[in-house]
């Protein structure tokens, strides 16, 4: 069992930054793959970023790639999300995500947090 809670949403102006934080709970965090996902209003929940258990892979979303750093501690168990650049459509609740694969798809994650929202104002 994993439980994920993320913290680090706020607003921001177009062109900001923000470093969004995901804490794990559980023995077996560092043999998970973790990712971020995100809903905007009115939209399906999209794929951002994914990290393998090691850190030695990641994979981001075309949209956020060059913008976006997704990094993580397994010592502390700890997962970030460090956003540049920022646009108003960035604009979304953002989820962070624990499964056995390193994947785009959301079935590929077990374990979901509660999400923090972002909005980035023009």
């Amino acid at each position: 069992q994993v439980q994920l809670v993320e913290s680090g949403g706020g607003l921001v102006q177009a062109g900001g930054s923000l470093r969004l934080s995901c804490a794990a709970s559980g023995r077996t965090f560092s043999s998970y793959a973790m990712g971020w996902f995100r809903q905007a209003p009115g939209k399906e929940r999209e794929f951002v970023v994914a990290i393998s258990w090691s850190g030695g892979r990641t994979y981001y979303a075309d949209s956020v790639k060059g913008r976006f750093t997704i990094s993580r501690d397994n010592a502390k168990k700890m997962v970030y999300l460090q956003m540049s650049s920022l646009k108003p459509e960035d604009t979304a609740v953002y989820y962070c995500a624990a499964g056995t694969t390193t994947g785009w798809q959301e079935r590929s994650y077990d374990y979901w947090g509660q999400g923090t929202q972002v909005t980035v104002s023009s």
